[in-house]
């Protein structure tokens, strides 16, 4: 009899216990889970806070750069270095959003007395530059793909509510729009306003019926982008989490082993017999 074929490969899941952004199958039940909105307020934060730490760490590195030639610069590099940790811990606090479990960087400890010393540590040890990188490299990247999703889910929920104040609003255009003073909404090409020349989309500005039919397009709309928003909040998360942690101890399960009290157990748990 022949044995059934095992694979080899590890398991992946969509999901871990750790993460607070799951998604479901079912889209009302998503809408109505705490998934949505907490991508939503995850991805808002980036978008309002990233910039102030990338701004904060370009400065530091930029007057780094221009005192590295002077007498101040050892203590230059421990201000910069404990400057740009301290944007990377505004990061981590921030996903707590998504993940229930803290993320915590892993810094070296410090290599004793003396200023040269601690800025050697501080630059040396590869948390630091993994820091830089996320606040600066990543940052254009994560911003782009942030601030498009959210604009374009905000602007589905905000079609939702369309009959409800689509009569009172003016020059409210989604698309291409030249003429000003036009009341209601655009959707579409107005290059010369909804009667000029080269006109194609919908201009509501006087029927609850286009205005009802714009409204349950937008929601079937903002019900399926509601995966694309908590799978880039997830996608986000991950790869800052994957950097600001930094890499794992591999003798993490021995000091665990010998930190307990009593005699020394095995460092690998056997397997169920």
């Amino acid at each position: 009899m022949s044995q059934p074929r095992t694979s080899v490969l590890p398991s992946v899941r969509p999901y871990t216990a750790d993460d607070r952004l799951q998604l479901r199958v079912n889209p009302v039940r998503l809408l109505f889970s705490a998934g949505p909105w907490l991508a939503a307020g995850y991805l808002l934060t980036y978008l309002l806070v990233s910039w102030v730490l990338f701004a904060v760490v370009v400065t530091a590195m930029a007057l780094t750069a221009v005192l590295a030639i002077t007498v101040a610069l050892v203590p230059v590099l421990i201000a910069t270095a404990a400057a740009i940790r301290g944007c990377a811990e505004v990061e981590r606090f921030t996903l707590r959003q998504v993940f229930r479990q803290p993320v915590r960087g892993s810094y070296p400890a410090p290599a004793g007395p003396g200023l040269w010393r601690r800025a050697r540590q501080a630059w040396t040890g590869g948390a630091t530059w993994r820091d830089i990188g996320y606040l600066t490299g990543l940052w254009v990247p994560l911003y782009a793909l942030d601030a498009i999703v959210i604009a374009v889910w905000a602007t589905a929920l905000g079609g939702i509510t369309l009959p409800l104040w689509y009569r009172h609003a003016a020059d409210v255009c989604i698309g291409d729009c030249g003429a000003t003073h036009v009341p209601g909404v655009q959707i579409g090409h107005f290059p010369n306003g909804p009667h000029g020349a080269h006109a194609s989309g919908l201009w509501i500005y006087d029927s609850v019926g286009t205005a009802l039919l714009v409204a349950a397009a937008c929601l079937i709309a903002f019900l399926l982008l509601n995966y694309l928003l908590v799978t880039t909040a997830r996608l986000h998360a991950h790869v800052a989490r994957a950097v600001l942690r930094g890499a794992s101890d591999p003798l993490e399960p021995v000091r665990a082993v010998l930190g307990e009290p009593g005699p020394l157990g095995p460092l690998v748990r056997p397997p169920d017999s």
